[in-house]
This record gives C-alpha cells, structure tokens and sequence, in this order.
C-alpha cells in the first residue's frame, strides 16, 4: 500500500487529529470531502496530482500546537510521489533513498520540507526515525528506520563508525596529494591541525580520500570516506585540508579566487548545485546482522559533468 499512497482517512487523521472518524465519514457521506470532485467513502487510496476539496472550517483544526511550533513544513501528495520514485531499497526494518539535492532530511529554521516528514508520510503504518543524515545540498543514499529496535541498531553503526560511507565529489583546484588521511579538528566551518592551540569545543574530524583522476590545475575527482560525522566536514576538509573547494559550494567556494577566472569550471558551476554525492553505503542489518550494501546513482547535473569530462564513478 505505501508504494501506491495513502490511503483518505488515513492522511485526514494525520493532518486533522480533532476530527473524530464519526465526522469524517459524515463529511465524506455528505460531499464536502471530495477527490477529483467525486464524492468518496474514506478509504480511497491518494495519488500524485489528485485535487482533495475540504470544507474551509477544516483549516483552523489542521495541527496541535506542538506540531505548529515545530516548523510549518508543507508538502504535497506531488512531491511524496516525487520521493517515492527515489526509494532505492524497502525493507522491513528499514527505507532507503537516493536523496536529492536541495532537499533537508530534517525540520528547522527556514526550511519548508523535510525529509522525514515526508517519508512519514509515505509509511503511515510505521516509526519512522532517521538514523544518520546528509547535508540539505548534498545528495545520494540516506536510510530511515522503520522501527525503534532498527532504529536503535542503525544509529549505533553510524555512531561507532561500523557502518561504511563513500562519497564522490568534484573538486576546484589541484589536489598535490593523490591519497591520505585528513585528521584535524573543526569548529564552525574552521579547522584547526594538531600543533595549533585547538578551542575546547572543537570536535575531532578524520576524513580518508583518494584522487581518482584529474583535469590538472583545474579539477579533481575525489572518493571520500568519512571517519566521523562532523558538520560540513567533507565540504571543510576539501576547501582548507585539500585547498580545493568543492564545486557550487557556495559558502566554502568564496576562499578560492581563482576558480573564477577559469571558464571551464564557471561553466560547471551554472548548474548552481553542489557536487557531492553520498555514492555508497554499508552496514550489518539490524535483525540478521548480514552487511547490506545499497549504491545510489549518480544525479544528472553531476553524471553529465563526469561523462564529460571522462572519468570513473569508482
């Protein structure tokens, strides 16, 4: 059933906890609920692109009070069916998605979708809980929990580090190191090396890359592997550890002045979207303990630049 929407009563109750199920189906029996302006029973099941006609006095029951601080989220029925063509894997215990780019995995300050939320939506029978998350403009495999046992499990992996990231990103700029380990510490999009006086709430950040091919002096090809989880730290690591920004990152890109005068890369940059891309993703199952393996493919404003310029995913 989550594969092709959900079901009327179902999202009523969702959006409209004050309504009791006596008062939806009189709404329904009397026709002011409609879909595609036909009257309904209550047990239609939704899609992408249908027109729902609810009487006006329903808006002011819509949210609790708590769920009205929380953000003011908003998506549609589209845009569910949108991520629903991005699940890559669905399992029992868990959901997997290649995540666009553009998209927050969670609520927060200026943000009007979220993605967990969303998938909430999509699996209304299920706990849904986020186990690890990606960067709002970063986009490949994110995975969701589908219950508390599996979420507990799952975030453990992320926590202690056994569960294995891959990431693949453009950088602009000459990397002189083709492979190694970063290991520094960062606080607020800062970094700071061992020998420096490190500020007491900066968090150790440990990233392994290798340079996979290059465009001399311009681009490089890079696969990351994270070791922690730090804010923006692949993004930090390659714009201060590396010196070679990530391309269309707009906040770490303005410390490198000489991607401007390069034609080819203003170019790439048009697409105006960030070039990295969370490839690949392991970690033991949470109920048989065997290593799950899931791949994301590459999204378009990426895969042409790469074709193009000829290199390998891996």
């Amino acid at each position: 059933m989550t594969e092709d929407g959900i079901r009327l009563k179902r999202w009523v109750k969702r959006h409209y906890p004050k309504i009791s199920d006596g008062e939806f189906h009189k709404l329904c029996r009397s026709g002011q609920i409609r879909i595609n302006s036909s009257r309904c029973h209550g047990d239609e099941i939704l899609h992408a692109n249908d027109a729902l006609r609810l009487p006006p006095f329903m808006s002011e029951l819509k949210q609790n009070k708590n769920e009205k601080k929380e953000s003011g989220i908003k998506f549609s029925l589209a845009d569910l069916e949108k991520l629903r063509k991005c699940m890559i894997q669905n399992d029992p215990d868990f959901v997997a998605f290649n995540k666009p780019s553009g998209l927050a995995v969670q609520g927060g300050t200026g943000v009007k979708k979220a993605m967990d939320k969303m998938v909430a939506a999509l699996f209304p029978y299920d706990s849904i809980l986020p186990v690890h998350r990606l960067d709002k403009e970063t986009s490949g495999v994110i995975v969701f929990a589908k219950n508390q046992r599996a979420a507990q499990n799952l975030a453990s992996q992320f926590r202690d580090k056994t569960a294995n990231k891959e990431y693949l990103a453009l950088l602009s700029g000459a990397v002189s190191k083709k492979t190694g380990i970063i290991d520094n510490f960062i606080i607020k999009g800062k970094v700071f090396d061992s020998d420096e006086e490190i500020p007491s709430n900066a968090q150790q950040a440990i990233t392994k890359y290798q340079v996979l091919a290059e465009l001399p002096g311009i681009l490089a090809w890079v696969k990351f592997a994270p070791m922690t989880g730090r804010t923006h730290q692949l993004r930090v690591h390659a714009a201060f550890s590396l010196g070679a920004p990530i391309v269309g990152d707009r906040l770490y890109m303005k410390h490198n002045d000489e991607i401007k005068k390069n034609n080819l890369l203003g170019s790439v940059l048009e697409s105006n979207k960030l070039f990295l891309f969370a490839y690949k993703l392991s970690f033991q199952h949470p109920a048989t303990g065997k290593i799950v393996t899931i791949r994301a493919q590459m999204p378009d404003f990426m895969a042409s630049v790469v074709k193009f310029l000829e290199f390998k995913v891996d």
